[in-house]
């Protein structure tokens, strides 16, 4: 069982239903789960229903019996590592924001001392109201956090903000928060992903098989270490990650531009995108047209982002990726000192279920000073947490 436990507090809304579905995935993760019905949210959801799900005692009454000797709203504030209203309904904002505690729901809100994170979900009309508005901000200027909701069709028929988002997605925003390692804090740290894509045609381009992955788990590891993250991304088919800064690009010299401008205000960059090393030398305006000939396309070196981030930097870590298929640390350290990086990471193309759009990883790093660090075959959010591990150790 995890140390960490969340108070999940239940409220009266047609979306009461998808908390069970949070209290799941929490419960899957090793997080000790306590639920807090509102005497409304009842009306949708039975408590035996999430009394099976968390495995403990469901309080709905504030003041029905207690089954230990203890005031019940004061010692699941204190328990609570973090506190998470899903669905929060317009009307939980509006008692918190006022100071109201009239039920142990709202008594227990008011009683911890642990981060109160809130889920929206109401009817487009009263989400967007001015006073719920007000007590949002006011909320938020106290140190509450809210999770936006989403758009769509509600259950009213109404077109429009105020669905409850997907509940994978505030499970996650609720691991990120509980994250064992909070070292990165006040870092701002700048990640590039994905490939770049450099066109022949209209309709042909030249890219490779880099899928993302590594460089989004990257960031996201960051994010969850407490860190501000610009996530630089050539195209992939990988959700946006919440709670970072996601810059979208296609070629190489788009990334170079985007990285360029968040370059000298950060500090630490890691360049995990694999960058386009050629471009065509002559871009066709006209799609080329097929022929019994054979085609001959003249390449040209692009820009190479990552040595002119090396000539570059100042007080920043940098930090560079090397893919091989062959003579791997010869290779890497060769990178290491052409492109004058703190650190590299290395990893053999050739092995079988890691690296490209695999969701492993079996990579060495390499710092300047030489260093080698061999790790595992390892999931890639894995590899992230251990590059992460080292440079805080190198601190």
């Amino acid at each position: 069982m995890s140390s960490k436990t969340v108070i999940v507090c239940v409220c009266g809304g047609i979306a009461a239903y998808k908390a069970l579905d949070v209290v799941s995935r929490l419960k899957k993760k090793n997080y000790n789960v306590h639920v807090i019905m509102s005497k409304s949210s009842t009306e949708f959801v039975t408590p035996l229903s999430f009394q099976s799900l968390s495995q403990n005692q469901v309080i709905c009454d504030m003041f029905e019996e207690p089954k230990a000797f203890e005031i019940q709203h004061i010692s699941l504030a204190k328990k609570a590592d973090l506190m998470l209203i899903v669905p929060a309904t317009a009307n939980v904002i509006g008692k918190i924001a006022n100071g109201i505690a009239d039920d142990m729901l709202s008594t227990t809100i008011m009683a911890t001392k642990a981060p109160v994170l809130f889920a929206p979900a109401m009817n487009t009309n009263m989400y967007m109201n001015p006073i719920v508005q007000d007590n949002i901000k006011k909320l938020k200027q106290y140190g509450y956090k809210f999770i936006e909701p989403s758009s769509g069709r509600l259950a009213c028929g109404d077109e429009g903000i105020g669905k409850l988002p997907d509940t994978e997605y505030i499970s996650q925003v609720v691991i990120s928060l509980l994250y064992d390692i909070k070292d990165m804090a006040g870092k701002k740290i700048l990640v590039t992903a994905g490939p770049t894509v450099s066109p022949i045609d209209p309709v042909r381009f030249i890219s490779n098989r880099s899928s993302g992955k590594m460089g989004y788990a990257i960031a996201e590891e960051a994010r969850d270490r407490g860190a501000e993250v610009t996530l630089v991304s050539g195209p992939c088919d990988l959700d946006a990650p919440f709670g970072i800064k996601l810059i979208k690009v296609i070629t190489n010299e788009e990334m170079y531009n985007a990285v360029l401008l968040e370059f000298d205000n950060s500090d630490i960059v890691i360049k995990a995108a694999a960058v386009a090393d050629y471009k065509a030398k002559v871009y066709s305006e006209n799609k080329i047209k097929k022929s019994e000939n054979s085609l001959v396309l003249e390449f040209e070196r692009d820009i190479d982002i990552l040595k002119t981030l090396g000539e570059r930097k100042k007080d920043q870590v940098l930090i560079g990726f090397a893919a091989e298929s062959n003579d791997l640390l010869e290779n890497a350290k060769k990178k290491i000192a052409n492109k004058n990086l703190d650190y590299i990471v290395a990893n053999d193309i050739t092995e079988k279920d890691t690296g490209f759009s695999s969701n492993d990883n079996l990579v060495t790093i390499l710092s300047n000073h030489g260093e080698i660090f061999k790790l595992e075959k390892m999931p890639k959010k894995a590899v992230a947490r251990e590059l992460f591990n080292l440079l805080n150790r190198k601190r």
